[in-house]
């Protein structure tokens, strides 16, 4: 039997303005996990363990929204109890009774109640409330997130296969796996070997993509100034069409001096937590290409104020999730369609990790996916799979 929905009918659209929010929730799920993934930082996802994902419900006057975050220690510092704390102690209280369709009022009091340090406090917290409330506001109204913002560009998003982690002998395989399922744009994770095994590993990739195929790669700030520009000439002549996060996010002054001498475009990942960052890159003439990402921005209201602001200073927009589950895919595919980015993103979710509680949800077809069209998010929640998948992180530890 198909899951039902945990959320029930709408109130008239007319009312919309009246729903206050009345209650938060936070559950920390166990997600089974399909493959392994790592980063430069370390792993992402270990096959034979649960993957750990914070899904929030926000209620209000009847409704439901939906919204998740996805602790990667080893991406940033937000850990599975310091999502749930933080959204339980703090942010939840700070919106408590608070009208939900008021989304800048509702990131302002997020902001004062954790605040910002050198870029934004807490993104991934936050970022669970807020997609739940625009998917409060969408089913409220009874439209998906498009329609509700007023943009809805494209209804379709070419996805990447996520190469991470393989030496250059196995990396054959993954890329086959890949073309199997439908796949013809390739990402590669570097930073994970010595500069030649890292240079080797994409050299196999594109001999095995094909010339023409999409392929940029991502280091998730491995490198210093000088081994990115050794790695870039050594990327030269591979058709690399972006080189994401080659530096710590806070070097500001090292990104813009790579970015003066570097073959490569410098797409920027981690070092965008908030749009005023993209601002300073920009003013710098630091930053070729902007990522897209909801949770590292804090949420989709944030995410669609820094891609007005890349669209409107002429900086290239790419796409990328968090390896989250189909709650988070959903979110971002939002974002993108709304935006019209129309290069291959990286939203490896479903690469690594099952969405147990979601009924219909987001259609991926051969490396294509789907914008929904049910109202907000078009996920459908399985609230009693949500309480099943639960796990208390807070005493129990992380399974």
């Amino acid at each position: 039997m198909s899951p039902q929905p945990s959320t029930p009918p709408a109130p008239a659209a007319a009312n919309l303005r009246d729903l206050r929010i009345e209650r938060v929730e936070t559950f920390a799920v166990a997600l089974p996990t399909r493959r392994s993934f790592g980063v430069a930082g370390g792993a992402v996802a270990v096959a034979g363990r649960p993957s750990l994902r914070v899904l929030v419900k926000v209620s209000a006057d009847g409704v439901s929204g939906w919204g998740e975050a996805t602790p990667i220690p080893a991406w940033t510092y937000e850990t599975a109890e310091s999502i749930v704390t933080t959204v339980d102690r703090y942010l939840a209280p700070a919106v408590a009774g608070r009208p939900a369709w008021d989304l800048d009022g509702a990131n302002a009091a997020f902001e004062r109640a954790i605040n910002r340090g050198f870029s934004i406090g807490a993104p991934l917290a936050k970022c669970a409330l807020d997609v739940a409330l625009n998917d409060l506001l969408g089913r409220a109204a009874g439209v998906p997130l498009g329609v509700l913002w007023g943009r809805r560009r494209t209804e379709r998003i070419e996805l990447g296969w996520i190469v991470s982690g393989q030496s250059p002998a196995e990396v054959g395989d993954s890329v086959a796996e890949g073309r199997d399922l439908g796949y013809g744009a390739f990402k590669v994770k570097i930073g994970l070997h010595d500069e030649a095994t890292d240079a080797a590993v994409v050299e196999a990739v594109r001999a095995h993509a094909g010339d023409g195929a999409p392929l940029w790669v991502d280091a998730n700030q491995g490198y210093t100034v000088h081994a990115a520009l050794r790695m870039a000439g050594r990327l030269r002549g591979l058709d690399v069409t972006a080189f994401e996060q080659p530096l710590p996010a806070n070097d500001v002054a090292g990104l813009r001096r790579l970015r003066e001498t570097c073959p490569i475009p410098v797409a920027l990942d981690e070092s965008l937590r908030h749009p005023s960052d993209l601002s300073t890159f920009v003013r710098l003439e630091a930053i070729d290409i902007a990522i897209a990402k909801v949770q590292r921005n804090g949420g989709l209201t944030l995410s669609r104020r820094m891609c007005a602001l890349a669209e409107d200073s002429g900086v290239q927009l790419m796409g990328s999730g968090l390896t989250d589950s189909d709650l988070g895919l959903a979110a971002s595919l939002h974002l993108f369609a709304a935006h019209g980015i129309d290069t291959p993103v990286d939203l490896n979710g479903r690469q690594f990790v099952e969405s147990p509680y979601a009924g219909p949800t987001v259609r991926v077809e051969g490396g294509t996916a789907h914008v929904p069209d049910g109202p907000g998010l078009g996920v459908e929640v399985d609230e009693a799979e949500v309480r099943r998948l639960a796990v208390d992180v807070l005493t129990t530890g992380v399974p």
